[in-house]
């Protein structure tokens, strides 16, 4: 470990990043960027040790100073990516010094550290632009992961997204939109219409085509750019999660509501939040929504106080809402309101001549990342990528080069390093056929699953294990009702809807039994 520490520990700067790391410290610095940088104000010692014990196996660089004077001298340094922040500070009120941070940088995630549980302070607070709060005596587990959550989205504020068009495209930090087909320059046209204009957007393609890029790229050229921006998948959480996620909840509004919650509403005040897979939210929470659009208004749940927000919604969906509002599963009137502008994300077996950008742009990004000295692609392995489908889009390309770039040992991406339904060529490629598992997949274990993820160098680990899961959850259960979709629906608690939809995008295919070849 390699740590500095100023005279009598005030500042106290500690570097940790040589020590065998932690699961969180894997976790909390995935993409892009440097050592994430953390700053904690407290005149609590003992509060402030508890904090660098919470952060000594991750890698990132932590300050820690007693004072408001000697934060906010650091804060105005810059580059500073997540506060701690004491709320009851002996020499300024904790409101103060979060007005201070927030006209330094409005898109400061500040956690705030409060004795009060509950407090109406820290609320206050909050609704200045901090992130969480957390209670003393502090839960070490609880700190790493609001923090690590923090950091995620503050890389999510200040990531630019780019627009590349021409063939020479560059590989530098943040991410991208990489295509000059015309079907993305109508994408880009659109994302220049929209972006000033404080009216919500919705967000329509395949899963994979690059959403939550695009919704970003708005935030970034909108008049509310310095402002907060948050993103929360609607599909990620049940019914209860999710409405306290969005609107906050008061203390005791249900089992294990232990504090009042601000949500996510509450939180994007002035700025914006991004709801991908709105077509899975439920009918409660639609109407919900809907009401928020229309009135600027809603309660916490358990409360009846009325809070106000000015908070811009962009929405995005894989999902038919045309034939969801047909059968009563998705409310008119907000599809009205949502999709005030729409944009739609092509797939990218539409796209043509963007495959060969892309998959040059990732061959040059990966072996940067992967440390591989590969510098191109052989005819043989680019006609078998040209010629596949691309079920998964574009996120699946991601995946597919950095599988190829660990199974290089040369210069350049030969068939033999591509996975196995690329080498059979692409009749085996096509939305309706049977779901193909690789190796991981066949086996009943999660852990051996990620494993080989982990092996492979994989950064959507998350998703790919939920998909994994959730294939072979539907699978058993469309199985044990011998393919009958509405029991099916019923067991499992969710939509027929939302079902076929699954059963589409999971590539399962229904004959007299389940089929996963």
């Amino acid at each position: 470990m390699d740590t500095k520490l100023a005279t009598e520990s005030n500042p106290r700067n500690c570097t940790f990043g040589d020590r065998q790391k932690t699961p969180f410290a894997d976790n909390i610095f995935v993409k892009g960027g440097g050592m994430p940088k953390i700053l904690a104000i407290d005149d609590d010692r003992t509060v402030l040790r508890l904090i660098e014990k919470a952060f000594e196996d991750a890698d990132v660089n932590l300050t820690t100073v007693s004072t408001a004077e000697e934060g906010l001298s650091i804060l105005l340094e810059g580059d500073i990516d997540v506060c701690l922040l004491d709320i009851m500070l002996p020499e300024m009120n904790g409101l103060e010094l979060a007005k201070k941070i927030r006209a330094i940088d409005a898109r400061m995630p500040v956690i705030f550290i409060t004795s009060m549980d509950d407090s109406d302070t820290a609320i206050e607070a909050m609704k200045l632009g901090a992130y969480e709060f957390c209670t003393k005596p502090l839960d070490i587990t609880q700190v790493q992961d609001f923090v690590e959550r923090a950091f995620n989205t503050r890389r999510l504020m200040r990531a630019p997204v780019t627009i590349q068009e021409s063939s020479e495209i560059s590989v530098g930090e943040g991410d991208q939109l990489v295509g000059k087909s015309p079907q993305m320059v109508e994408v880009y046209k659109q994302i220049g219409r929209v972006a000033a204009q404080m009216v919500p957007v919705l967000i329509r393609g395949e899963s994979g085509t690059g959403k939550e890029l695009i919704a970003r790229a708005i935030y970034q050229h909108s008049q509310r750019n310095e402002e907060c921006y948050l993103a929360v998948n609607c599909a990620a959480l049940s019914e209860t999660l999710l409405e306290s996620e969005l609107f906050g909840h008061e203390k005791g509004a249900f089992t294990g509501a232990e504090r009042r919650h601000v949500g996510k509403f509450e939180q994007c005040n002035n700025g914006s939040i991004f709801l991908d897979e709105i077509g899975d939210m439920s009918p409660l929470l639609q109407s919900k929504v809907l009401r928020l659009l229309q009135e600027q208004k809603f309660e916490r749940v358990g409360g009846t106080k009325t809070i106000e927000t000015d908070a811009r919604i962009i929405s995005a969906t894989n999902r038919d809402l045309e034939a969801m509002i047909q059968e009563n599963e998705f409310r008119l009137d907000l599809y009205h309101r949502i999709n005030a502008f729409e944009i739609h994300l092509p797939p990218l077996r539409e796209r043509g001549e963007d495959i060969d950008l892309l998959i040059g742009f990732f061959i040059r990004r990966l072996s940067k990342q992967l440390g591989k000295n590969v510098e191109g692609i052989s005819p043989d392995a680019m006609e078998l990528l040209r010629g596949y489908q691309w079920p998964g889009n574009v996120r699946e390309l991601q995946g597919v080069i950095r599988h190829a770039l660990l199974m290089a040992t040369g210069p350049v991406i030969v068939p033999e390093n591509l996975r196995g339904e690329l080498q059979r060529g692409s009749d085996s490629t096509a939305a309706s056929v049977s779901f193909t598992p690789a190796a991981s997949e066949k086996s009943d274990g999660v852990e051996d699953f990620v494993q080989a993820r982990i092996d492979e160098g994989s950064s959507e680990i998350y998703a790919e294990t939920l998909e994994m899961m959730e294939r072979k959850l539907i699978t058993k259960i469309l199985s044990e009702t011998s393919g009958n979709q509405s029991q099916a629906a019923e067991m499992l608690g969710i939509t027929r809807g939302s079902l076929r939809n699954k059963i589409r995008s999971l590539g399962i295919v229904i004959e007299q039994v389940v089929s996963v070849d």
